[in-house]
């Protein structure tokens, strides 16, 4: 039998466990075989034995002196089908019915002959049923996406909003509303966009039943409607800009009028259980009055504008729109309560899935809710199961399962966003951790380091919404950062409360708003600095500068954490370059053709050679000419 292919030795290594992994070095590691660093274990100095083992009781690592096992490398299996099914999403938003037909025939036949090869082969090659399997899994995103670019491109409703006509339309809210501020005047709240998907249109006399998903520009009376409402309205339909997943515009003409019914009815619930927490953080100062129900379940419907403008110009506005951070702490605790109890692994998983999906529930099913919430439900199967370690391959599942279930987000700049500050953290995160000095707490290196790789990813897309730099963003995010804890885990367990106990709740929510208003004090207070916001560019350019200015910056850390590090990796790519080059010239590279120009004919040279050609030979039969 061959030896194993690369890619196979690849799979074994990542799919290892790290004790499996160090007991195989240990075991295929001769006894003479000297340590990597070139120093052999018996003639290890003391000083640096003693060295090591300060740093690793500093650390926190394990007390031993043994020869540490090769490093686990990154699975990144999951990832040529998260790409490929995100890019399939792209293309569904921006491709007509017809397009995606042919895409997904052509992908079809291309997974086709990956499997047919990997089947013929005579050894099996995983490398080929993977990418097989991850390009079905972007036909089933081209697929599912067909079925919305249908719904927008033909039909009746379809007809009806290229022709613009005025109708009247029996919707249902399927999201919070969002103000708009009109154009050159910021801060202005008369107009509203409200998600909805329309259930019945009328125009023309004639009836049309769809479940086509809109959005409603209205004026004042749209900012209060809650989701799961039935509404009816006049307005106008306008196509929806191009690359959007909505069928149309509604431009609203007249107010909502509230129906009974409605198979969104669900939500109704948690909007007003929200609207009751407002009500009841109401007794708190001004800013932590707004900004402690945005924190705890995104409504910011209270926080004061010139709150909002200094969180935007420092770059803590996530901390209002309820994403990772805050599901991995509510599932955090609930996991740790349940272990307290001593329940087994798997019903403590089961409690805390369930708390974490009434969380989701209560703050609203946003795409980066979700995304946060399925990366936590997968990592709480796999930590069930004894497969911990796997931070890249549940962002690629939860990548996967979000945009097979909704290829709308594949367009969405907040699911982008959130990805990216996951995949920042959870590749330059430990890494950043780990490059910390050895007199560093580890806590204190994250503190750091999380909110440093997750801003690193985030800039170059952050410019293309608000071309602006944040200069004192990573300290500000520093500074509030343990602040967040105890506001998210104190004001969500008295959301419950405010409808159970009302007197406990608001003993939760004034502790909460002490620390709440330290962040609104961290935020103020930053914005007030000169220079806290600066202009960048806009467009191409502004995303490319970000990007080099990022690296830059990564490299800066590394420089001035491990110099010594930073030195090496500087001469080991001086050394890559210097051995490109020499391959560069070992080439043979076909040789010009000579140009068939061969000087000017004979007589006709430039006259100025000519006459310095008769002065020269004239010096020289005269005796004064000099000799070189």
């Amino acid at each position: 039998m061959g030896s194993p292919s690369r890619w196979n030795r690849f799979v074994e290594s990542a799919v290892r466990t790290p004790d499996a992994v160090e007991s195989t070095a240990h075991r295929t590691r001769p006894a003479e075989e000297p340590f990597r660093t070139g120093t052999k274990v018996q003639g290890r100095p003391i000083r640096e034995t003693v060295r090591r083992a300060v740093a690793e009781n500093v650390r926190g690592k394990p007390k031993t002196l043994a020869v540490d096992g090769p490093r686990r490398r990154t699975d990144v299996r999951l990832a040529p089908a998260a790409l490929l099914v995100w890019g399939a999403a792209i293309a569904g938003v921006w491709l007509t019915p017809d397009a995606l037909l042919v895409l997904s025939c052509g992908l079809l036949v291309l997974a086709g002959l990956l499997l047919g090869k990997a089947v013929r082969s005579a050894v099996p090659r995983s490398f080929l049923i993977t990418a097989a399997l991850a390009v079905l899994l972007a036909v089933s995103t081209a697929a599912h996406s067909a079925v919305s670019s249908s719904q927008r491109n033909h039909g009746p409703f379809a007809d009806a909003v290229r022709d613009g006509e005025s109708v009247v339309a029996v919707l249902e809210v399927t999201g919070p509303p969002r103000a708009v501020s009109p154009v050159g005047q910021s801060g202005a709240t008369g107009r509203w966009a409200v998600p909805a998907e329309a259930a019945e249109v009328t125009t023309g006399g004639q009836l049309l039943r769809t479940h086509a998903d809109i959005v409603v520009m209205g004026g004042s009376g749209w900012g209060a409607v809650a989701a799961g409402q039935r509404l009816r309205t006049t307005g106008k339909l306008k196509p929806a800009d191009p690359g959007q997943t909505e069928a149309g515009i509604l431009a609203a003409s007249s107010a909502p009028g509230l129906l009974s019914g409605g198979s969104l009815g669900w939500q109704e619930g948690p909007g007003q259980l929200r609207s009751r927490y407002v009500a009841a953080a109401s007794f708190l100062e001004h800013d932590p009055a707004g900004l402690l129900p945005g924190m705890v379940t995104g409504d910011t419907s209270a926080l004061d504008e010139g709150l909002n403008g200094a969180m935007q110009s420092v770059g803590m506005t996530h901390l209002t729109a309820v994403s990772g951070a805050n599901c991995s702490l509510v599932l955090g605790a609930l996991l740790l309560l349940a272990r307290s109890l001593h329940l087994p692994r798997v019903p403590a998983a089961a409690v805390a899935l369930s708390g974490l999906g009434l969380f989701v529930l209560l703050v609203g099913p946003d795409a980066s809710v979700l995304r946060a919430a399925l990366m936590g439900s997968v990592a709480l199967a796999s930590l069930a199961g004894g497969r911990t370690g796997r931070g890249l391959s549940f962002l690629c599942l939860a990548v996967i399962g979000l945009l097979l279930f909704d290829p709308g987000l594949g367009t969405s700049f907040g699911f982008l966003l959130s990805v990216l500050a996951t995949l920042g953290i959870i590749v330059l995160g430990q890494r950043l951790v780990d490059l910390a000095p050895v007199w560093m707490p580890r806590w204190a290196a994250a503190a750091f380091a999380v909110p440093l790789s997750a801003q690193l990813l985030c800039g170059p897309v952050i410019v293309l919404l608000q071309p602006q730099f944040s200069t004192y963003s990573l300290v500000a995010n520093i500074a509030a950062a343990p602040l967040v804890a105890p506001v998210t885990l104190l004001g969500t367990a008295a959301v419950p409360l405010t409808v159970l106990a009302p007197w406990a709740a608001t003993v939760l929510i004034a502790v909460a708003g002490v620390f709440c208003g330290g962040v609104a004090g961290t935020a103020r207070f930053m914005a007030a600095l000169p220079g806290s916001s600066l202009p960048w560019p806009e467009g191409g350019f502004g995303v490319m500068t970000m990007v080099a200015l990022s690296v830059l910056t990564l490299a800066m850390v590394l420089l001035a954490l491990r110099p010594r590090m930073a030195a090496d990796l500087l001469l080991g790519l001086h050394g890559r370059f210097e051995r490109l080059l020499e391959k560069a010239e070992g080439l043979r590279w076909p040789a010009w053709p000579r140009s068939p120009y061969r000087g000017p004919p004979r007589g006709l040279e430039p006259r100025c050679e000519r006459t310095l050609g008769r002065e020269f030979e004239g010096d020289a039969r005269n005796g004064s000419g000099t000799a070189d």
